[in-house]
């Protein structure tokens, strides 16, 4: 992203933003509500074109590029995804029709290396037992994880994870960062980008950060960093005391 900038309406969704993910990076981005996270992930995921300045997705330019064709070389999940997906959608179907780019299984017909490579990264993701459920009937982790099987199914060279742990509970969260911790130190897994709130919510093996506020980036670069108390104090508007534990995990806490 060069200078990208994103409006509606009057109200400027991203400022200039400056912006650069290599190929064996893994990056999470942080911020407050309204911060922009979702309009930047928009824009990397060719769903969105920047008001102003430029977007290179995977070397092609937005605006300049078939974004149909360019999409599907990248795996993104979403609430607003997991919300479209019908109830009674088998999980082994919500995964294998990523390959169509479609939400609901109707008259397509798969290769039985299609079918294969659905039930390894459901595996993959411990949901291998769950395959021949209801979508519908899973809990909101075990949602999470089909969501992210489907996100890999066609191999993607970008993948972009919107608060992938939003809404999970204790040990539904820690089940879910194990997993993509595992994720982000495969050598072979695309590029990705990871959105949350929470800095408890990085999973180990991700390398960078950025903290956007107001639609401006506060501060980007190697993870250790950008997530220190002075720019997440800045961009959260409190002053707080941020530490680094044994085995990578952040936590951050208000000073008094």
């Amino acid at each position: 992203m060069d200078g990208a900038t994103a409006r509606r309406g009057t109200t400027t969704m991203l400022d200039a933003v400056d912006w650069r993910v290599e190929l064996d990076e893994r990056w999470v981005v942080l911020g407050p509500n309204g911060a922009g996270k979702t309009t930047l992930l928009r824009l990397a995921g060719a769903e969105l074109h920047p008001t102003s300045g430029l977007v290179y997705v995977l070397g092609e330019r937005m605006g300049r590029v078939n974004v149909f064709e360019l999409r599907p070389r990248i795996g993104l999940t979403s609430a607003n995804l997991g919300i479209r997906i019908p109830g009674d959608e088998k999980v082994s179907d919500v995964v294998v029709s990523a390959g169509y780019g479609v939400l609901g299984r109707w008259r397509e017909e798969y290769e039985n290396e299609d079918t294969g490579r659905a039930y390894q990264l459901l595996d993959q993701l411990g949901m291998g037992a769950l395959a021949g459920r209801a979508y519908g009937t899973l809990s909101e982790g075990e949602r999470k994880r089909t969501l992210i099987a489907r996100a890999l199914m066609t191999d993607p060279e970008l993948l972009l994870l919107d608060e992938p742990a939003a809404g999970l509970d204790l040990g539904g969260r820690e089940d879910l960062l194990v997993r993509l911790s595992d994720l982000a130190e495969d050598p072979y897994a695309p590029a990705s980008v990871l959105v949350t709130h929470h800095v408890e919510e990085i999973p180990p093996g991700y390398t960078h950060g950025m903290l956007l506020r107001d639609g401006k980036v506060v501060a980007a670069g190697l993870l250790d960093d950008v997530m220190t108390a002075e720019p997440l104090s800045e961009t959260f508007g409190l002053p707080l005391t941020v530490e680094r534990r044994a085995g990578g995990r952040f936590t951050a806490y208000r000073r008094r």
